[in-house]
């Protein structure tokens, strides 16, 4: 075995590991730079968003003590007052575009022969539509139960329903009706028992 060192001058890599300590380093210092670029990006847009949450919460603040203010200039009875005026113009609308020419057509042509119609009373119900109120004077039960089957048949009646029954003193039934009314639709008239002379 040679124990001598048979090279002049021994040969050491130093060179390779200086490079990839620099190579480390700049790494490191690369990296650094970044999250320090970082750093201070990100603080400055939560100072940023802090400034802003606390703009918007002194506006929401204001916003809302003013909204207060004007609740208490608002008087409820004039609120209530126009309201009351708006629900009646609408019921007038409502009441204008009912046509009584359509309404008695329909009537004339359920009509039975011993059925008269005394009285027609409309209320315009936002939910359901027209309620009619008709009060009729009949020979008999089956007269004005015919009545109320022909105006169901038309399609334009539903929920009919009579409401008061009794007999006059001319021996003939008094009846109130009531019923929901939808002029729009397009149903065939009743045929059976309607026709008039």
């Amino acid at each position: 075995m040679i124990r001598t060192n048979l090279s002049t001058r021994p040969f050491y890599n130093e060179r390779a590991v200086h490079l990839w300590l620099l190579a480390i380093l700049l790494a490191v210092a690369a990296a650094t730079a970044f999250n320090v670029s970082r750093v201070i990006r990100y603080s400055r847009s939560d100072t940023e968003l802090a400034m802003q949450a606390s703009r918007d919460e002194a506006r929401a603040a204001d916003l809302r003590l003013q909204a207060s203010r004007l609740r208490k200039t608002v008087d409820p009875r004039q609120i209530d007052f126009a309201s009351a005026e708006a629900r009646q113009a609408n019921d007038l609308i409502d009441r204008r575009t009912f046509s009584w020419t359509e309404l008695f057509n329909r009537f004339e042509a359920t009509l039975p022969d011993d059925v008269r119609i005394i009285a027609v009373r409309p209320k315009v119900d936002r939910r359901n539509g027209n309620i009619l109120t008709i009060n009729v004077h009949g020979r008999s039960i089956e007269d004005v139960d015919k009545f109320m089957e022909n105006l169901e048949a038309t399609g334009a009646f539903s929920h009919t329903e009579s409401k008061e029954e009794r007999f006059n003193e001319e021996g003939l039934l008094a009846a109130t009706i009531e019923t929901t009314y939808v002029p729009s639709t397009p149903k065939t008239e009743a045929t059976g028992g309607a026709s008039k002379p």
